[in-house]
């Protein structure tokens, strides 16, 4: 059991996807995006968590990740995106406009 409270879980999608043609994250860097995240949040104390997920949903728009309990979904995000979703997000609480993934949007 953790000895603190998280303030932040991050859900990284890493679904690798075995046929050619078909999306998925783990192919477009998602291991990349959770390493540097993961590295991230030591570096915060534990107050932030990084797990690897299934697939989230939007394959065509990965790498996904969605942060609890902000309920922030981000979407095409690439290790070098991290340090300001780390910066901006993780840190200031102030969610990454540009790489936020708004499924009702067209």
């Amino acid at each position: 059991m953790l000895g603190h409270v998280l303030r932040l879980h991050i859900f990284v999608c890493r679904n690798a996807r075995p046929s050619a043609g078909r999306p998925s994250c783990e192919a477009r860097g998602a291991a990349e995006v959770f390493a540097r995240l993961t590295e991230a949040a030591a570096a915060l104390g534990g107050e932030v968590a990084v797990t690897e997920s299934g697939c989230l949903g939007p394959c065509f728009e990965g790498p996904n990740l969605v942060v609890y309990p902000d309920g922030v979904w981000y979407a095409g995000v690439t290790p070098d995106d991290v340090d300001e979703l780390v910066a901006e997000h993780l840190v200031g609480g102030r969610p990454v406009e540009r790489l936020r993934f708004r499924p009702d949007d067209d």
